[in-house]
C-alpha cells in the first residue's frame, strides 16, 4: 500500500471511531446506540460475519465490501464500550492483534528461522499455556462454545488430531457413520429420549468425514442450503405459473417439480 494508501486508511478509520463517540454519547448520542452493551451487540456481531461469508459464497465484491465495513463496525463499538469502562480501546484492539501476528510468524519478523506453519501450532499453544497460568491445559482451550456447532466440531476434532486422536482416513469413517445410522433406528425403538443424542453423534461423525475428505463441513451445509433454497423457491414459481400453492398440491407433484427444478438449477 502506497503512504496516500496508509493516510487514507488512517482518515477514514479515524471518521469512523469519531462517528461511534457520537453515537455514544451519554448525553447527545443515539438513544439506540448509546444503551447497547456487549452481550446484546454480540448476536449482531456473528451475524455480520455470517454476511460477510455469504457475499463471499455468492461471489458478489460489492457486497463484501459493504458487509466487511459493518463487520469492523461492530470492533468499533465493542472497543468503545471497553474504552468506556477504562479497560482497552480501538489502539489496543489493533495493536494487540499485530503484536500476535508478528509473534506468530518469527521467520518474517524476528531471528528465527522456519516456516510458518511449523511454528504456528506451537506457538498458539504457548499463548494457551501462558493465559492459564498454573491451571491444568487442554489441547481443546480456546475453542469458542460459541461457534455453530458444525464449526465448534471441526476445530475440536482438528485439535485432537493434532495429538494423534483421529481417523486414519475417510474409508475408516464411513463404518462409523453406518453404526451411527443404527442407534438412531435402535433409540427410536427402545429409547426414544436418546434419539436427539444419537442424531448429534450422527452429526460429529458426519463432520469427521467432511474433515477427513478437506471439506468445511460449515461452508458445505451453507452450500446446501442455498441449493434447496433456490430449487424449493422453483417449484413455488412453478405452483404460482399454475395458480396455486405448496399447500394446494400433493407431494407426488411437488417431486416431480422438484426433479425438474434440480435440472434448472445448479
Amino acid at each position: 500500500m502506497s503512504d496516500d494508501g496508509f493516510a487514507r486508511s488512517a482518515d477514514a478509520l479515524a471518521r469512523l471511531l469519531g462517528i461511534m463517540r457520537r453515537l455514544r454519547d451519554p448525553e447527545t448520542g443515539c438513544a439506540w446506540d448509546k444503551v447497547q452493551t456487549f452481550a446484546t451487540i454480540a448476536p449482531y456481531t456473528i451475524e455480520e460475519a455470517y454476511e460477510v461469508a455469504d457475499a463471499i459464497q455468492q461471489d458478489d465484491i460489492e457486497a463484501l465490501r459493504d458487509e466487511l465495513g459493518d463487520l469492523l463496525f461492530q470492533v468499533v463499538f465493542h472497543s468503545r464500550m471497553a474504552e468506556e469502562l477504562g479497560r482497552f480501546g480501538f489502539a489496543e484492539v489493533a495493536d494487540a492483534i499485530a503484536d500476535k501476528m508478528v509473534r506468530r510468524h518469527p521467520h518474517l519478523f524476528g531471528d528465527a528461522g522456519g516456516g510458518a506453519a511449523g511454528n504456528w501450532e506451537a506457538l498458539k499453544a504457548a499463548e494457551r499455556a501462558a493465559r492459564a497460568g498454573d491451571g491444568p491445559t487442554s489441547v481443546l482451550d480456546g475453542v469458542p462454545g460459541a461457534l455453530p456447532a458444525l464449526a465448534r466440531a471441526d476445530k475440536l476434532q482438528r485439535r485432537a488430531a493434532r495429538v494423534g486422536f483421529d481417523w486414519p482416513d475417510a474409508d475408516a469413517v464411513l463404518p462409523k457413520i453406518d453404526e451411527e445410522l443404527a442407534e438412531i433406528a435402535e433409540a427410536r425403538t427402545v429409547a426414544p429420549d436418546r434419539v436427539a443424542e444419537e442424531v448429534g453423534d450422527l452429526l460429529f461423525s458426519v463432520v469427521n468425514l467432511a474433515r477427513k475428505l478437506n471439506v468445511d463441513p460449515e461452508t458445505a451445509l451453507r452450500y446446501a442450503n442455498s441449493k434447496f433454497d433456490r430449487r424449493f423457491r422453483g417449484i413455488e414459481d412453478a405452483l404460482r405459473a399454475d395458480g396455486r400453492r405448496p399447500e394446494d398440491s400433493t407431494l407426488g407433484e411437488m417431486e416431480t417439480l422438484w426433479v425438474a427444478a434440480k435440472r434448472n438449477t445448479a
